[in-house]
């Protein structure tokens, strides 16, 4: 398997910056995120404090970033990361597109999150409730699972899910009626509250009811950074970094929103722009 020197993730003003880095640095990278960039920045109607653009729009700024990456020869892999673990002198990110990417080190710059777990999620994952159907459909052979999706875009999650499982249970969490395959039934209008462990059961319990089921996906548009990396340190749901941008964990860097005020755009990219230069120093440490 192909490794990267250091895997970026999001695609805002500190993974971006802290992308151009390491790519200036000569650095082998894999940057990953939204191909598009930051909805965030695009829709803001003026910045007045980003250094050199007085009065810069949104959209403009972000023009500006998509050039920047051109002229640098950076892609961006579009997928969703579920999870990245620490397995000693390397890091694997487990992604949504039923890929594995290695990497020597990790920079996250993934911007605050706002989901929420449910009541009895944190303390179920691996244990029954799993991010990623294309992951784990495997297990669920001749089985019944419940898969919460919180877009259209899982829907073949679901569906390929169901072509292992012997039943799918579908929670649409947005208003589109919603045709999947026979084996798969759809719920509507049901909110999950929490998941509950009961015997040889996981329940996921809406306000209506509860469904007895072998497994549970929550299929979210992105992952809460504390489901994200096990092991990673958090001061008040926010990542806790030194100075140089290094986390608790040797090799994993966090910059940006996610480690906290002042949230910035010019803020984000200096510290992205800091947690490649640490990458970088980190690297040539172990060579």
């Amino acid at each position: 398997m192909e490794r990267y020197e250091i895997a970026i993730i999001g695609t805002g003003p500190a993974g971006l910056s802290a992308a151009i880095t390491a790519t200036i640095r000569n650095k082998k990278i894999l940057l990953i995120g939204n191909a598009l960039l930051s909805e965030k920045v695009e829709k803001a109607q003026v910045i007045n404090n980003y250094l050199g653009l007085p009065s810069v729009t949104g959209k403009e700024l972000q023009e500006a970033f998509l050039q920047h990456l051109k002229e640098l020869d950076i892609t961006i892999t579009e997928t969703k990361v579920n999870t990245i673990y620490a397995l000693g002198d390397y890091f694997a990110i487990d992604c949504g597109d039923n890929n594995t990417y290695e990497a020597t080190c990790v920079i996250l710059a993934t911007g605050l999150s706002v989901v929420k777990p449910f009541k009895g999620e944190l303390e179920n994952i691996g244990k029954g409730v799993s991010y990623c159907a294309t992951c784990d459909a495997q297990f669920y052979k001749n089985k019944v699972a419940a898969v919460v999706g919180f877009s259209q875009e899982e829907e073949s999650e679901a569906v390929f899910l169901s072509e292992m499982a012997d039943k799918v249970l579908y929670f649409p969490m947005y208003k589109t009626d919603v045709s999947l395959g026979d084996n798969i039934e759809v719920i509507y209008g049901e909110k999950p509250q929490s998941i509950e462990k009961e015997e040889e059961k996981i329940c996921l319990v809406t306000q209506q009811s509860k469904y007895p089921v072998d497994g549970i996906f929550l299929l979210r548009d992105s992952v809460a950074v504390q489901q994200l990396v096990p092991g990673l340190k958090l001061v008040d749901n926010l990542v806790e970094v030194d100075r140089q941008m290094q986390t608790n964990l040797k090799g994993l860097f966090a910059c940006g929103d996610i480690t906290g005020a002042p949230y910035q755009y010019i803020k984000s990219a200096g510290e992205g722009n800091v947690a490649a230069l640490s990458a970088v120093s980190y690297l040539n440490k172990k060579k």
